[in-house]
């Protein structure tokens, strides 16, 4: 068996059935993101556990999104924080690329990296961030709660994939548990925030889709590093009409949390999140973000005092089943070929 280590170069593999050698059997062309012309399989087990692993550095990174973006708000107005980490993240990406010298995307690519900038370069941040001057970040984190599944429902709807029933029914569960706990632990009542909330699902979603999709034929980080590129524009913009306009108050807090949110949740988080999904596709790497909320919730006790009640080790640890039971059904589903539909 022979595998390039490349989202665009093809391998050949050597399936052998029952009874015939692998010199013997027919040799068929895959892509790196496990696509056969008109079948569907699976990535070797290595790039599997290391896709998985990389996702799940992704999830780490998000989690701190939240509280990262509370201490941004102690220094910087809502619209001036988003637009100045878009534009910090846009010049590390840039400069990236220039060192690199990756060349432009193909044209066909633009559309999709559009969606990938407006929905988590642009409009996650911007959503999310508003729902935060109302909301506390244990309840924003009912977003995070319900994007794994509506990133699995997306990504099957434009990718193809077919997750198994069992796969559903997992990713049913751990949206339920996480909802539920956080819910109970925001007192149960609606936020005013909360119509800014369920937006940033829907754009965040759309383009964790799109990247994820996109990652299968360009690298992870070309991918959020374009995406930021195309959104540089936009953000200067914003930064110059909103930094007049909302007072600025330095402090350590504030300029920290800018530069992780720059640095750390737009630009390698991303980076290495598109990366796993393109190794072991959008519907299993979005079920690791089940874990992300209660990563959220510790987070938002160590760094902003917020309260964590006796059950989040309980949710914990349901959500770590779920989690698991979703990865064991894509891979079981994975290593089936069947067909694709145009």
């Amino acid at each position: 068996m022979r595998v390039q280590d490349s989202a665009t170069t093809p391998s050949s593999i050597a399936v052998a059935g029952p009874g015939v050698t692998s010199q013997a059997a027919p040799a068929i062309t895959r892509t790196a993101a496990g696509n056969t012309p008109g079948h569907r399989a699976a990535p070797g087990a290595p790039a599997a556990r290391g896709g998985t692993v990389l996702a799940g550095l992704g999830v780490v990174a998000f989690s701190l999104t939240f509280p990262a973006t509370a201490w941004g708000l102690e220094s910087f107005g809502p619209w001036s924080l988003v637009a100045l980490r878009s534009v910090l993240a846009a010049l590390i990406a840039g400069s990236v690329l220039l060192a690199a010298r990756v060349p432009l995307p193909e044209r066909r690519h633009w559309a999709g990296l559009a969606v990938v900038g407006g929905g988590v370069v642009v409009g996650f941040p911007l959503l999310t961030t508003l729902a935060l001057q109302t909301s506390t970040t244990s309840h924003a984190a009912v977003v995070v709660g319900l994007l794994p599944l509506t990133t699995a429902v997306l990504g099957s709807l434009r990718t193809g994939e077919r997750p198994a029933r069992a796969f559903w029914i997992a990713a049913l569960a751990g949206a339920a548990v996480v909802i539920a706990f956080t819910v109970r632990q925001s007192g149960g009542a609606l936020a005013s925030g909360d119509l800014y909330l369920f937006g940033a699902l829907l754009v965040c979603a759309a383009g964790y889709t799109e990247g994820g999709r996109l990652a299968r034929t360009i690298p992870g980080w070309q991918v959020i590093g374009w995406a930021l590129v195309l959104c540089l524009p936009l953000a200067l913009a914003g930064s110059l009409v909103a930094l007049p306009l909302e007072p600025v108050h330095l402090n350590a807090h504030g300029v920290i949390g800018l530069l992780w949110l720059a640095a750390g949740s737009a630009f390698l988080g991303l980076y290495v999140w598109y990366r796993g999904m393109a190794a072991i596709g959008v519907a299993r790497a979005s079920q690791l973000q089940l874990a992300q909320p209660l990563l959220t919730l510790v987070w938002s006790f160590l760094l902003l005092g917020e309260e964590m009640s006796a059950a989040a080790p309980v949710a914990a640890v349901a959500v770590l089943v779920c989690i698991a039971a979703t990865q064991r059904a894509g891979r079981r589903a994975a290593g089936v070929s069947r067909p694709v539909r145009s």
